[in-house]
């Protein structure tokens, strides 16, 4: 279906000026105004744009563009971005994302953004603002008051939203929903989630000093709305790092920062808890608790285990416990219910839990889903002629696409990311304050118990780069 354009009522260079001065995109704490502009497209194709062109970033505009047409790239690291660039070359380079959309949002129906996680927020808020579809990748932001800002500015919007989190649209997360909805391991009375993350450095002090900022890289821009820090290359064997050298933050330890990332957790949750939240219908959580090293200043800590608390709902108890577990952390084995191999030559031996997963315990059985697989039932003799649904594969990225045009609808909108980040961000905090089970608020978006918890809920922006309604 071709979108039909319609003459603008105003420029989109007078409305940025209005609704983006000093980065500010005008939202209040429960509405958004979004300029009255119909999406336009050259015939039937969709015209995008991506912020973040490397690593993940190339494949999410590779992706959702297949067939499309490809505006505009934004990189601040031009090194990683080269690759995309050279694959389209008809599109404009930028390396500030505030510029692009002021001179090509109206060129645009939508964007990829795909940057470290602290930019998420801030790119995808001002995209909303000017009516532009949005591809977010997971984490949907780095803080809990961001999730719940994105959630109703996207309402407000009214525009195609989707999380990149691809698993959603898999056969086998999609299955492990039809099982448990259709009760065939019973209620469900408590569920586990682990993950072999992080594979990045995480309980290290910050290393002193600085070293020369890369020419393809601007690094104030890389910062963002985070505090100014130096640029540091790599890591000193002396704090304990042995690994593969590389960047203390560029372009993937970031992710073990408070500042920019959200740890294994985030990383991995809105892919692993992600089966669980939506086959349970859960909504906001009671409590949270984290059990594991004290935490760094500045750093996730090496391991964790995360329990919380949800409401019961009609697939479980009257409240349902969800575990977490990184780090090389995995479920008591015994807990599985599995029991021993039942043939070949692992017969009578206990059964290995996968990398990445997730495990539900029933009432009548056990489900266990591996990251990236198909859902297994045990005693596998109990289930051996059940009928399972069948499903046909869905493209996660194309589902976005083509609802812009349109047709059809987005199953990872920010109605039900929103959620599920908030979800996961609430263990990231509770990471950073150890010894304490956190009662949550979702309504008034506090804990009761944790003035230290609060203040990370809602962290401020870098002074010149404030988003109303966000930072």
């Amino acid at each position: 279906m071709a979108l039909k354009h319609e003459p603008n009522r105003q420029s989109r260079r007078e409305f940025l000026k209005t609704a983006t001065a000093a980065l500010g995109v005008g939202l209040a704490s429960q509405s958004i105004t979004v300029p009255p502009f119909v999406r336009a497209a050259s015939g039937n194709k969709v015209r995008l744009a991506a912020v973040g062109a490397g690593g993940k970033g190339a494949g999410d505009i590779r992706e959702t563009s297949k067939g499309q047409i490809v505006v505009a790239l934004c990189d601040v690291d031009q090194r990683q971005a080269a690759r995309t660039q050279r694959q389209y070359p008809d599109a404009t380079f930028y390396t500030d994302w505030r510029e692009m959309l002021e001179k090509e949002a109206k060129n645009l129906d939508g964007i990829t953004v795909s940057t470290p996680d602290h930019m998420h927020a801030p790119v995808t808020m001002t995209a909303l603002s000017l009516g532009l579809a949005t591809y977010t990748q997971k984490p949907l932001t780095r803080t809990v008051h961001e999730a719940r800002q994105l959630r109703l500015a996207a309402q407000q919007a009214g525009v195609a939203t989707q999380m990149g989190n691809q698993g959603h649209s898999g056969i086998g997360y999609r299955m492990v929903v039809e099982l448990i909805q259709q009760g065939v391991i019973g209620k469900v009375k408590e569920a586990h989630t682990w993950s072999n993350r992080p594979i990045w450095p995480q309980g290290l002090d910050r290393p002193a000093g600085s070293d020369p900022v890369p020419d393809t890289l601007d690094w104030d821009k890389w910062l963002g709305v985070a505090p100014d820090r130096p640029f540091k290359a790599n890591w000193p064997e002396t704090l304990g790092y042995r690994g593969k050298k590389g960047s203390v933050y560029v372009p993937f330890s970031w992710r073990g920062w408070y500042d920019f990332g959200a740890g294994a957790l985030g990383d991995m949750g809105c892919h692993i808890i992600d089966p669980v939240y939506w086959s349970l219908e859960l909504t906001a959580p009671n409590w949270v608790e984290y059990n594991g090293p004290d935490p760094k200043p500045e750093m996730f800590p090496t391991q964790e285990t995360l329990t919380y608390e949800f409401p019961g709902t009609r697939y479980t108890g009257d409240k349902i416990i969800v575990k977490w577990y990184d780090g090389g952390r995995k479920p008591p084995r015994e807990l599985a219910q599995m029991g021993i191999q039942e043939s070949g030559k692992d017969k009578g031996k206990p059964r290995e839990l996968p990398s990445n997963g997730s495990l539900f315990i029933g009432s009548k059985g056990v489900l266990m889903c591996p990251h990236g697989g198909g859902p297994q039932l045990f005693p596998s003799g109990s289930f051996k002629d059940l009928d399972r649904p069948t499903l046909e594969g869905w493209d996660h990225y194309m589902i976005w696409t083509n609802a812009i045009k349109g047709d059809g609808k987005t199953n990872c909108p920010f109605s039900y990311a929103g959620l599920l980040t908030e979800t996961v961000l609430l263990g990231v905090i509770a990471s950073r304050v150890p010894g304490q089970r956190l009662q949550w608020n979702t309504k008034n978006l506090r804990f009761t118990n944790s003035d230290k918890a609060n203040r990370f809920v809602r962290e401020d922006y870098r002074t010149g780069w404030e988003i109303k309604g966000l930072g």
